[in-house]
């Protein structure tokens, strides 16, 4: 099941909400930081915790936070550089039954609560708030952010000035789009995710859940469970590649379209010497990938606009992002094209379709909104701009994913899941959660074709 990912101003709302319907600020208070604090319980394991306390209702929960920990045996010390400045956040602190230092100088404990500032930040972390959380990180090696780290810029995923790195990160009430992007990301570690009651309905932003794959039925048949055609260009080893991925994602049939005679570059899979019209013609393909290793030149951006003009699911890559442009795609149903960019990819298509827009998230959806693709904007923080509207964020993969092929992998992966018959956006979601998982098995220091053969593993574990 998808989580909401809020902004601030969405989180904001849902709070209000919850209190116009009769639930006070200070019971959503107490549920936030009791909820937390069994985490920290949970991580702390006997250590001795430091919480740092902010002036605001962030400041509050860690209050709280702290007095759970203290009545049941922690060791607590708790730094507040200023007082409360709200109600509610007082109130916390009154219940608080232990001292409370101003400066966090000559104190350290195995594990820091950063309770400073919360997810509506709006500038640098400075003065003795500045103080106070560099000199704490710097005497605490265990790191735990509430809800964001102080500093962070929570809708567009920045921050501001030195922010230390934490370990885990514990989302209160709701995902913000911050735990899931780049550069933000980044500093947060681990994260987790503490319900507070609030109800957040069917919002546009979502969290991908792990999904479930379907094994082949008993009446299926090689075409059945999907042809992909992949179209081959001036380096055939990216095609290879996505193709050695297809054919593990759970295609019945892979052909790597030619045009010239060659030997199969292994048995399992069909090289097809026909001009291209000719192989594009069979009207028992699934989808047809097109971009890994096809160059760049004139017989390039041929081979693209004749994939397009057949009207077939098609997933874009690599070379096919820089040549596509809105000529290409007059006679091309749009609905049934996959993009998946990577940042420099996504930057060309942008000036190829005349898109300004400051994020990765923004330059997504525009494209999308304007011509109507569904847009897979690869990369450490990736997001899925769904073709009919939304957006789906991921849980990180593994950084070893930043190797040369990884890209032809997914892109084989994902036009395998929309041969087989699934719509443009299940199948790119479906994709993401394969490539990670495939990543996973294949361990360290992986090799695209080591990631490629990772991915059959990683099927069996999602059925």
């Amino acid at each position: 099941m998808t989580s909401a990912v809020l902004t601030v101003d969405a989180m904001r709302k849902a709070e209000q909400a919850a209190m116009d319907a009769g639930v006070s600020e200070w019971e959503l208070m107490k549920r936030a930081g009791e909820g937390a604090a069994q985490w920290i319980w949970r991580v702390a394991a006997g250590r001795a915790v430091t919480v740092l306390c902010g002036p605001g209702n962030n400041g509050g929960d860690g209050y709280v936070i702290a007095e759970w920990l203290r009545a049941r045996g922690l060791e607590v010390q708790l730094i507040a550089p200023a007082e409360p400045k709200t109600e509610t956040a007082s109130k916390a602190r009154d219940t608080y039954d232990g001292p409370i230092a101003s400066s966090a100088d000559g104190i350290g404990a195995e594990v820091l609560v950063d309770a400073m500032f919360g997810y509506g930040l709006s500038r640098r972390v400075e003065g003795v708030f500045a103080k106070a959380l560099s000199v704490a990180a710097e005497n605490h090696p265990y790191r735990i952010a509430l809800d964001v780290p102080s500093g962070i810029e929570c809708d567009l995923g920045g921050y501001w000035g030195d922010v230390p790195k934490f370990d885990l990160t514990l989302a209160l009430g709701a995902w913000k789009r911050a735990h899931f992007l780049m550069p933000a990301r980044a500093k947060m570690g681990v994260v987790r995710l503490v319900p507070i009651g609030l109800k957040l309905g069917d919002k546009p932003v979502q969290l991908s859940a792990r999904p479930g794959i379907n094994a082949p039925k008993a009446s299926d048949h090689k075409y059945t469970r999907g042809l992909v055609a992949i179209v081959a260009g001036a380096m055939p080893g990216a095609s290879q590649l996505a193709a050695q991925a297809a054919m593990r994602a759970g295609a019945g049939y892979v052909k790597l379209l030619s045009g010239t005679p060659h030997a199969n570059p292994s048995a399992d899979l069909v090289a097809d010497s026909q001009p291209l019209d000719s192989s594009l013609s069979d009207n028992r393909i699934g989808a047809v990938l097109v971009g890994p290793g096809l160059g760049r030149d004139d017989a390039a951006r041929d081979k693209l606009t004749r994939v397009l003009e057949t009207g077939k699911p098609a997933v874009l890559d690599a070379d096919a992002l820089h040549l596509l442009n809105w000529d290409m795609l007059e006679g091309a149903d749009a609905s049934q094209i996959i993009l998946t960019p990577h940042e420099g990819e996504l930057a060309a298509l942008c000036r190829n379709f005349d898109i300004e827009a400051a994020t990765k998230l923004e330059r997504a959806a525009m494209l999308r909104d304007l011509t109507g693709l569904t847009v897979l904007a690869k990369g450490p923080d990736t997001i899925l701009a769904l073709g009919e509207g939304g957006v789906r964020f991921f849980p990180n993969g593994s950084s070893w994913l930043s190797v040369a092929g990884s890209g032809d992998v997914l892109a084989g992966i994902t036009a395998s899941r929309l041969a087989g018959g699934l719509a443009p956006n299940a199948a790119a979601e479906q994709a993401v959660w394969l490539h990670n998982e495939a990543a996973r098995f294949a361990g360290p220091a992986f090799t695209a074709s080591d990631l490629a053969h990772g991915v059959k593993p990683a099927l069996a574990h999602l059925l």
